[in-house]
């Protein structure tokens, strides 16, 4: 359901597998690596490290070479990210990985010495491939990684090996983070380096009290075997969480001591202040409505409460991350102050914080931040995208720190959605643009003014055949929603067409925005248009477009409820439309949109006559706690289990009417196939025919092993065009 980018946003709006392969390569490579000037740049490139130029294209020089990235006797080292040191002169290698859950976040580092043209392995001794999250300490004497749940650091001049934790295992877990934490907060790396290269801040994650969920892996072995994941569902406490910060010379932790209950609360971010003897974190409790930043003294381990916020709803804490990254803390006013992102007066703005506690509005309108780009205190500036008069588009702005009024930067030529990476420096932009119609393409430009410099030229394409139309439609009920259709090739608008709706609906993602893959459906085999379909998305209130807290938070406590008529009374204004056939009408979605199309299915067995629901979550009991609490509230009696079960699936199945196919893998970490079986047992008692596709041991994504992916995407063709035949009528 939180499926997040991986999920449905991933599978269903980005429509194909060639989108996870570009959004795993962006996360493993990182961001940028700027240079200090800020208009230099490093990539890994054709087997080497290269610096760019934003202000020459054409000028490239080598910073570590093929042959310098091949260790004595062995194939070149093929670099999946990099860092380098502060002064330049060591970079650290990331390489051979492995996939940890979503993303491979382990594998072997090894560092390279400019001056002294030395390639060495960190690590050595330790299991191949287990080391995660190395870094440099700020003074670039030392490394400091995660391996099997304990932290080390390492000196890079005598190649000394120090453990500082000793009790890591796979249940208390040092420096990185359990299941729940990794998917619903994208916490991952969970250390830092203190300012002055003294000790490291890390996080403790106690999972020993989590039942594992216990997954049967029935294809790899002759005898199946049991693969066990901590997976704490809606009602069951979460692990103990707590920060430690460790001597490196002494390997002496001191604990920190939060105020509140450690089991009944989170920490999805921390980082030390501006010197080397406090850390600041942010705290929310189970239901995540109340967020606490505390600053804590890491001599005595005390904290002091220094702001806090509550939400009748939830607080999206995610929205406070300059690029949805959760390192990194927004300091200004040599750490007198830090940039914060709240939603407190109904729309997503940028505050000022004091130390003291003090707040100043930055940002003002009835409008949302989308995200933060870039702070940049030297030039006085807050870049972010924001798109005030139409929610399905983002472009970039930016706004003075003391306040003002913001400034538009992106050129109002050019419609659609707008991502940037900025110079540190404030003076270069990396820029990638797509809309409906037209590709990404990617330039980069020179800020404020957006001077073109290198890179392809934005045109949009405007020659686009048969390009998606944006429409709102107004229901019964008042609410307009934002939506997308494609019509067939050979429309004629005296004919009816069948109607194909694609749907997500949770919090986790928008569907109808103004980006290139909208409107394409990836696991249709041929073309939908071509054979004579109209494709539609909606977006529902609950999904997170800009369009304000109100707009988003009406979902609260009613996930299977209010999408369910949002989109289902949307559908009914659209079938009023002369060119749509009423009687062939089909629904599908992934992960959240399976669950979506399952209730649909089953709500309105009047409107959607075909399915196709794709590791759906049957039952919201089944979901982790962290995400389904959070939008659901705390199911701790049964008034509050009962909001869960009201939005279920599994408890609408009796009311099947239409044709359904439903897909699962059995091998979901994230969405598990208990929801499939739970489904089909509803569905056997009473009666309701349908069809199932179960793939053995795949996870969420279902892409796993020869063949998957073409096997599906041609499962769901036939199946839609034997049951909502294409073509005029």
């Amino acid at each position: 359901m939180n499926f997040k980018i991986y999920r449905s946003v991933l599978f269903s709006i980005a429509f194909s597998m060639l989108m996870l392969t570009q959004l795993v390569v962006k996360a493993q490579r990182g961001k940028t690596h700027w240079a200090t000037d800020g208009y230099q740049y490093y990539r890994a490139q054709g087997g080497e490290i290269v610096e760019l130029d934003t202000r020459d294209a054409s000028k490239k020089t080598v910073l570590v070479s093929k042959e310098m990235l091949t260790p004595a006797g062995k194939q070149p080292l093929a670099v999946a990210n990099f860092t380098l040191s502060n002064d330049g002169q060591k970079v650290l290698i990331f390489t051979n990985t492995k996939r940890v859950w979503r993303y491979n976040t382990r594998g072997d580092y090894w560092v390279y010495d400019i001056a002294g043209k030395t390639l060495k392995q960190l690590g050595v001794g330790r299991p191949e491939s287990s080391l995660m999250f190395a870094k440099l300490s700020p003074d670039g004497a030392k490394a400091a990684y995660v391996s099997e749940h304990n932290l080390f650091t390492e000196d890079l001049a005598t190649g000394i090996i120090k453990q500082l934790t000793f009790d890591g295992t796979d249940k208390l877990i040092n420096g990185t983070f359990d299941w729940a934490y990794e998917e619903e907060f994208d916490c991952r790396d969970g250390f830092r380096w203190s300012p002055d290269s003294r000790t490291l801040a890390y996080w403790q994650i106690d999972a020993s009290k989590i039942k594992k969920y216990e997954m049967l892996n029935t294809t790899d072995s002759i005898y199946p075997f049991v693969v066990p994941v901590e997976y704490p569902v809606a009602g069951e406490d979460p692990s103990s969480c707590k920060i430690g910060v460790v001597d490196i010379s002494s390997a002496k932790t001191t604990w920190l001591n939060i105020p509140g209950d450690a089991v009944q609360h989170y920490i999805p971010r921390m980082e030390w202040t501006t010197n080397s003897n406090e850390v600041i974190l942010e705290q929310l409790n189970r239901a995540q409505n109340e967020s606490k930043i505390f600053v804590a003294n890491v001599s005595n381990g005390t904290a002091a409460l220094l702001h806090e916020e509550h939400d009748k709803a939830w607080i999206d804490g995610k929205s406070r991350w300059n690029g949805g990254d959760p390192t990194g803390w927004e300091w200004i006013e040599k750490g007198k102050s830090f940039i914060w992102v709240s939603e407190k007066d109904g729309w997503r703005h940028i505050y000022k914080i004091d130390r003291d506690g003090k707040e100043t509005l930055i940002t003002k309108g009835d409008y949302d931040v989308i995200s933060l780009t870039l702070l940049d205190e030297t030039g006085g500036y807050i870049y972010y995208s924001a798109s005030p008069d139409n929610a399905t588009q983002k472009y970039l702005y930016r706004i003075k720190i003391k306040g003002g009024k913001a400034e538009r930067l992106t050129p109002a030529d050019e419609p659609g959605t707008h991502n940037y990476e900025i110079s540190p420096n404030g003076k270069i932009g990396l820029h990638n643009f797509s809309n409906i119609y037209t590709p990404p393409l990617s330039e980069v430009v020179s800020l404020p003014e957006h001077k073109h410099l290198s890179g392809a030229e934005i045109k949009l394409n405007t020659e686009a055949k048969n390009k998606p139309e944006f429409f709102k439609v107004k229901t019964v009920d008042g609410i307009t929603m934002d939506g997308w259709m494609v019509k067939p090739t050979h429309f004629d608008s005296t004919k009816k067409y069948p109607v194909v709706f694609y749907v997500y609906s949770e919090p986790a993602g928008a569907t109808v925005t103004d980006s290139y893959g909208s409107g394409r459906n990836g696991e249709y085999v041929g073309n939908m248009a071509d054979d004579g379909y109209i494709y539609i998305s909606l977006d529902n209130r609950g999904t997170p477009a800009p369009k304000g807290a109100e707009w988003r938070k009406a979902i609260y406590k009613n996930i299977g409820i209010v999408n369910i008529e949002d989109q289902a009374m949307g559908a009914k204004e659209i079938l009023k439309w002369p060119f749509i056939d009423s009687s062939r009408v089909a629904v599908w979605g992934w992960s959240g949109g399976g669950s979506c199309t399952l209730n649909l299915m089953f709500q309105h067995p009047e409107i959607y006559k075909t399915g196709i629901a794709v590791a759906a979550v049957g039952w919201q009991l089944t979901y982790d706690n962290i995400y389904q609490e959070r939008y659901m509230g705390v199911p701790i009696d049964s008034a509050g289990r009962a909001v869960f079960i009201k939005g279920s699936p599994v408890t609408y199945a009796k009311n099947l009417r239409g044709n359904l196919l439903y897909i699962h893998g059995t091998g979901d970490d994230n969405v598990h196939y208990k929801n499939a079986e739970m489904l089909i047992n509803e569905l056997v008692k009473y009666n309701k025919q349908f069809q199932l596709m179960s793939y053995p041991n795949r996870t969420h994504g279902i892409f796993e092993g020869a063949g998957t992916t073409l096997h599906l995407r041609t499962l769901y063709t036939q199946y839609l065009k034997e049951h909502c035949p294409p073509g005029a009528k």
